[in-house]
């Protein structure tokens, strides 16, 4: 006779795992947090980082470049740690430039390294303006050098603002080119029958595509193409100039570039040589070597060197004590918007409103500058936003925009009642359009058996997704999309001074870039975040200001378990996260989930630039 575990036993299996697993949970916390309270303790102490007469600054770019960091919980970077996943490092762009611009006056730095290696994608736009503080840097006569392993297709257009190019005889510049390529699921919906309702208005608004197509629709292809052709003309164009090359020099059609490689004999180091991308092949040794050279030698052979981060920590701006200066307010608003309250690094109808509400009543500050690189997402998180924009320029506050990488749909939203908005000539901006989606299951649980039935007493009140939607509901929100875009049309119309009927010329749900926009009226002009600043002191007639980030403050806390795992994340391992086929495949579908659960606006209504989210 077969004998099973009683009820009793796996009860009490399952409650010592339990134990057992928060047991060593609490242990490794314990762990950590008195290894944390150590580092800091010893960091206190009276020992700085100390510069030398000579050194290089070296840009070791190990990360994202970011408009603004997200709150990371120490715990769950501790858990994804111990699993081998490793913790997305972000750089911040403010600081990045900050040390570069300090390091240009310091006559202890007398050299700048760029080390890009570990640099992950990034837009365009943040790339260029790091590439602006390396151009400045080099006027002061100091040599720029970029030295890699190999080169991304962002790592080496940030290396080709410096002076020399170094690349490992073994390794290779990936020049791909741009592009937007997309998983669709109509067939696989079909398959599982869930029915993907679609509401939208605009020709170009492709966000929804995915869910009703298996492939790129025409007028989609047609909008992505135009403003991919002009970021990869921007490329070539920026990379070549730094080069002292023509655009010719890279060859990315096929037949060209195959030429060149046979040319070198399949060596795609030199051919990246040969065709002047880099200007010399070295080894590690090398490279180290020729930078004794330049700056001195130290103790590990090694040449003098301070990584920027640490240079930053030692040159940062100290808090000005004085409290009663003008002050221009910052708010960044990075990421999809989505409604309620977000974490730093994350855009939130009502956080991110508060946070303008607070320059709004902070006597101290004359003008804001909304720093914004989003794609967009829900409409009545936008609108909550832009009421607040709204509400700074009744209280005579004027407010200016300022595009990152991207500001389009919702990003634009909340940009088109600024006094003033700056793009960057490759910011990916525009989309006006909206679009509506609710998946429903009802056949795919009549097809496992489970059915829904009842009564209402109206036509919307069976309507959800596990009845699916009625006719009336669908008219409804048809109804309600379509006021939704005239809505769009209108603050657009207002903000730029223009017609509904012209901003629908330039809508439908269109991508442009800011160079695009700025002729067509969607942008005043092309600059960057410190032109943001300045206008925005000049239109609140400050000669003399500070500038103020207004972000969302950590709680006593959180600032105490930041602080301590700042100081234990050092003797962590240091793991990469994993490059594997199977597991951006894995990561890929994994985003699209996380995507369908952002949507949450209450009237599923969105403005989302589905294509403008990688950049």
């Amino acid at each position: 006779m077969d004998r099973k575990p009683s009820v009793v036993v796996n009860v009490f299996k399952f409650l010592w795992n339990l134990i057992n697993t928060t047991r060593k949970l609490i242990l490794n916390l314990i762990f950590f947090g008195i290894l944390a309270v150590i580092l800091v303790a010893a960091g206190s102490g009276e020992d700085k980082l100390q510069l030398k007469d000579s050194q290089a600054l070296v840009l070791n770019l190990n990360g994202s470049l970011v408009e603004q960091k997200r709150y990371q919980d120490p715990f769950e970077a501790i858990l994804a740690q111990s699993n081998g996943d490793g913790v997305e490092n972000e750089i911040l762009i403010s600081e990045l430039v900050y040390a570069i611009n300090n390091a240009a006056v310091d006559d202890r730095i007398t050299a700048l390294v760029i080390a890009p290696g570990l640099m992950h994608s990034t837009g365009l736009s943040k790339l260029h303006q790091v590439g602006l503080a390396i151009e400045a840097f080099k006027e002061s006569g100091k040599p720029v050098i970029a030295a890699s392993k190999w080169y991304s297709q962002a790592q080496y257009y940030l290396a080709s603002y410096a002076d020399e190019i170094y690349l490992n005889p073994m390794g290779a510049i990936g020049l791909e080119g741009f592009g937007v390529y997309r998983m669709y699921y109509k067939e696989a919906l079909e398959k599982l029958k869930v029915n993907a309702h679609v509401f939208r208005v605009g020709t170009y608004k492709s966000a929804i595509e995915p869910y009703i197509r298996n492939d790129m629709s025409e007028p989609a292809r047609e909008a992505n193409q135009q403003w991919l052709d002009e970021l990869w003309g921007h490329y070539l164009d920026t990379v070549a100039a730094n080069r002292s090359v023509e655009v010719s020099a890279f060859p990315t059609a096929e037949p060209e570039l195959l030429k060149a490689l046979n040319e070198a004999g399949g060596d795609t180091a030199l051919m990246a040589k040969n065709l002047g991308w880099v200007d010399e092949l070295m080894v590690t040794q090398q490279f180290r070597d020729k930078m004794i050279e330049l700056v001195g030698e130290d103790d590990d052979h090694s040449y003098e060197r301070v990584g920027f981060q640490a240079y930053y920590d030692l040159v940062k701006p100290t808090e000005n004590p004085v409290s009663n200066v003008d002050e221009i307010g910052l708010v960044v608003a990075k990421g999809t918007i989505q409604n309620g309250k977000k974490p730093a690094g994350q855009i939130g109808g009502e956080s991110t409103a508060a946070l303008l509400r607070k320059a709004r009543f902070d006597d101290n500050i004359k003008a804001v500058v909304l720093r914004v690189d989003s794609p967009g997402g829900s409409a009545f998180a936008s609108e909550v936003i832009r009421q607040e924009v709204l509400a700074l320029k009744a209280a005579g506050k004027p407010v200016v925009a300022s595009m990152s990488s991207v500001a389009a749909s919702g990003g634009y939203w909340i940009s088109a009642s600024s006094d003033y908005i700056f793009a960057n000539p490759t910011t990916i901006t525009g989309s006006i359009g909206i679009f509506g989606f609710i998946p429903t299951f009802e056949d795919s649980l009549t097809h496992i058996g489970v059915h829904t039935d009842g009564v209402g007493t109206t036509d919307f009140v069976g309507s959800g997704p596990a009845t699916g939607l009625s006719d009336a509901m669908k008219t409804n929100i048809q109804i309600q999309i379509e006021k939704g875009y005239r809505n769009f049309l209108e603050i657009v119309a207002e903000g730029r001074n223009m017609t509904p009927v012209e901003v629908d010329k330039i809508a439908q749900g269109r991508v442009w870039t800011g160079s695009k926009a700025l002729e067509l009226g969607l942008v005043d002009e092309l600059g960057d975040i410190d032109q943001a600043l300045a206008k925005a002191a000049s239109l609140a007639d400050l000669e003399q200001y500070d500038t103020k980030l207004i972000e969302k403050e950590l709680t006593k806390e959180q600032k105490l378990v930041q602080q301590f795992f700042a100081g234990a994340q050092a003797y962590l391992p240091q793991t990469q996260p994993s490059q594997s086929v199977a597991k951006k495949m894995l990561a890929q579908v994994e985003q699209q989930f996380e995507r369908l659960q952002q949507f949450d606006d209450p009237s599923h209504a969105y403005v989302l630039c589905e294509a403008c989210i990688n950049d």
